[in-house]
């Protein structure tokens, strides 16, 4: 099923499914989860821009029914803050809580850094679909490394990058797009690793620039993760994204756990 259809089924409704071809292991993809909570959400924004976005991964999300429920919080002058989350079996799987702002007039204009001089696309490296271990979600990405390496490669390197975009995706990027082509890069810490191990994101942070890319979901972005700090089977990983003419897009900033 397409990442579209999944919206598309997802929209004005209380309660969904997280359809076959989306599990990473034994839980669903972080991404699809991540994006089903913030389109419950967004329903209540009044359209208003998001500016950010804290996602807890609770518990292992599973293939199958998805109960999602949304709260605001307050609505104030500029800012409304909202609450989502989503359950299976009476255990809350993933909570996030969303902040959205209308713009104000402000003296203060910083720009995020101009994106990196990645090599076009088609002359970096593709991450490989290996049978029983690239999970199943990733075959609905097209993934580019520009900069650092393969997951269990045993490498130094800190930073990961590249380029990333959905295979057989033609509409307009939206935040739930970008939430889904961020959380599928694989954690910039295994590379570091030189056997297998497995990793999840424990709570993620997105903050998004506007106005928002027109680009399609299906156009290449760019993406480059640095890892800041890294002990006790925790790793902290930030991140920043610009679309391919180098406008910013967002800021990604996770806590992965690490069992190795």
């Amino acid at each position: 099923m397409k990442f579209s259809d999944i919206l598309r089924d997802a929209r004005g409704t209380a309660d969904t499914t997280v359809p076959e071809g989306w599990m990473q292991g034994r839980a669903a993809f972080g991404g699809l989860a991540a994006a089903l909570v913030y389109e419950a959400i967004a329903a209540r924004s009044q359209d208003a821009p998001l500016r950010s976005l804290t996602t807890s991964f609770v518990a292992p999300a599973r293939q199958g029914k998805l109960e999602r429920r949304s709260e605001v919080l307050r609505r104030g002058s500029s800012v409304t803050q909202i609450e989502g989350r989503a359950v299976q079996e009476g255990q809350v799987v993933t909570a996030a809580l969303a902040s959205f702002g209308s713009g104000r007039d402000s003296a203060i204009r910083v720009s995020l850094p101009s994106a990196p001089a990645f090599t076009a696309p088609d002359a970096c490296q593709a991450l490989p679909d290996i049978d029983g271990l690239t999970p199943e979600f990733a075959r609905h990405f097209d993934y580019r490394i520009a900069e650092g390496a393969l997951p269990f490669s045993g490498i130094s390197e800190t930073r990961l990058g590249g380029w990333m975009r959905f295979r057989n995706c033609d509409e307009p990027v939206t935040v739930s797009h970008l939430l889904a082509l961020i959380d599928a890069w694989p954690p910039a810490v295994l590379q570091m690793l030189s056997e297998l191990a497995p990793a999840s994101s424990l709570t993620w942070t997105l903050e998004a620039c506007h106005p928002l890319s027109q680009r399609s979901a299906g156009d290449w972005w760019q993406y480059q993760a640095e890892i800041e700090q890294a002990g006790d089977g925790y790793a902290v990983i930030q991140a920043k994204i610009w679309d391919a003419d180098g406008k910013p897009v967002a800021l990604s900033r996770q806590t992965v756990t690490v069992f190795a």
